[in-house]
């Protein structure tokens, strides 16, 4: 709206020959035309735009929005009882959303537009997703000429940012990139192995997180012991390895994770098909989400499970360090950095919604001490029980005592006169 390139520069002619009039909340044409402009900071926003026929929806920033407001705005979107002129037919109704990655939305913005097919490429969404062409236009800061050319010195600002992720993402459009990430010290060049066959002698354990609106995260564990795989690979001893999970979340025809969108699934379902798939494997542990023992007028979840075979422990749930006790998220960056033999924690490939959904979690804004409970935290929470139920802390270097003058020989003398001190000599 501002600025010199802005709505109101743009119309001023139209303005000064009464054809528009411009207010806070809208653009109004002498066709009885409008462009409105209008927000939604929250969930409930969203029935403001309950009825409305939208003929063009532009959203900037989208991934500043959930995917329920974009799911519902998207509803609004069409075109009734007007004729569309033919050189504009398949052009309206029409969508145009702009957006830096990061932010709460990310995930699912990445996996509905980013992910499913090559920049450029036209396809169009299964029904379930509105039937719509997507097509994902990448943006880098070179294919905007007219910024470089108003403001050439904007480049050498943005790497003056002092992160080196914003930056990247910024000036690259790196959707694999997450600025202001809670887990920084992910890196799937480091975390992200190869599966291979655990050795029977190895101890096992499991973890799971519950949801049924929302996705729910079973995940199974082996802990290394150093030995040499038959492969010729090794792992530290006492490394955490994840070696599967089952996440319950709704999928498009195209089998694209809806995000944060649970199976619905009753928890009798989702033990007897752990039973079933599972069952042969022993676990030293199984824990579990506190949430599941609670018990409101009838069996708990986890006595419904129980019931079908499968016996869970209540999982530390503790999230961040309080009063010298073990904060769950900072056993997940321990192990993530692990020390000079290599990281402590390691994920098989093959489990792919971890890896979606970790490096994309951000800080809660208000207690940066804590991830931000609305992203897709649930294979994250099962994670931290798993690394709970295993803590490990790092090795603390030894010091050897300071000798004595009387102990030390004339050389460690000498080597151990202060730089900036006065020098004796003989």
């Amino acid at each position: 709206m501002t600025g010199p390139k802005g709505y109101r520069a743009l119309l001023a002619p139209w303005v000064n020959h009464k054809w528009v009039t411009i207010t806070e909340k809208e653009i109004r044409f002498w066709n009885g035309s409008k462009i409105y402009l209008a927000h939604c900071n929250d969930e409930k926003d969203r029935f403001n735009y309950q009825g409305a026929e939208m003929h063009v929806l532009m959203v900037d920033e989208l991934t500043h929005f959930t995917e329920i407001i974009y799911r519902f705005l998207r509803s609004r979107v069409r075109l009734v009882g007007l004729e569309v002129p033919e050189k504009y037919k398949g052009f309206f109704p029409r969508i145009l959303n702009g957006s830096n990655p990061g932010n709460v939305g990310h995930l699912w913005v990445k996996g509905a537009f980013v992910d499913p097919a090559p920049p450029m490429d036209i396809r169009r969404t299964s029904d379930e997703e509105g039937g719509l062409l997507r097509q994902f236009i990448p943006a880098r800061l070179e294919d905007n000429p007219s910024m470089l050319q108003d403001d050439p010195t904007y480049r050498i600002r943005l790497r003056g940012l002092g992160s080196e992720a914003l930056v990247k993402a910024m000036e690259h459009g790196d959707w694999n990139i997450v600025e202001g990430a809670y887990f920084d010290g992910w890196d799937p060049r480091r975390h992200v192995i190869e599966p291979f066959r655990v050795p029977d002698w190895w101890v096992r354990l499991r973890g799971f997180d519950w949801g049924s609106a929302r996705p729910f995260s079973y995940g199974e564990y082996a802990v290394s012991d150093g030995s040499r795989l038959a492969d010729g690979r090794s792992y530290p001893t006492g490394a955490l390895i994840r070696t599967y999970e089952w996440y319950g979340c709704k999928r498009t025809k195209e089998g694209v994770a809806v995000a944060n969108t649970g199976l619905k699934m009753t928890a009798q379902a989702i033990a007897r098909q752990i039973q079933d798939t599972r069952g042969h494997l022993k676990f030293q542990r199984s824990v579990a989400d506190p949430s599941i023992f609670k018990e409101d007028g009838g069996i708990s979840i986890a006595e419904a499970m129980e019931k079908e075979g499968v016996i869970w422990d209540r999982a530390d749930n503790a999230r961040v360090a309080r009063l010298g006790a073990l904060g769950g998220w900072n056993q997940v960056r321990d192990r993530l950095a692990g020390d000079d033999h290599g990281p402590m924690l390691y994920i098989f490939k093959n489990c792919t919604e971890l890896i979606r959904t970790l490096p994309a979690l951000q800080h809660d804004q208000l207690n940066p001490e804590d991830l931000d409970t609305d992203g897709e935290d649930h294979a994250a929470d099962e994670l931290r029980y798993a690394c709970m139920a295993r803590p490990w802390h790092r090795a603390k270097v030894e010091q050897e005592p300071m000798k004595t003058m009387q102990e030390m020989t004339f050389d460690e003398i000498l080597a151990n006169q202060p730089k900036n001190g006065k020098e004796w000599r003989v």
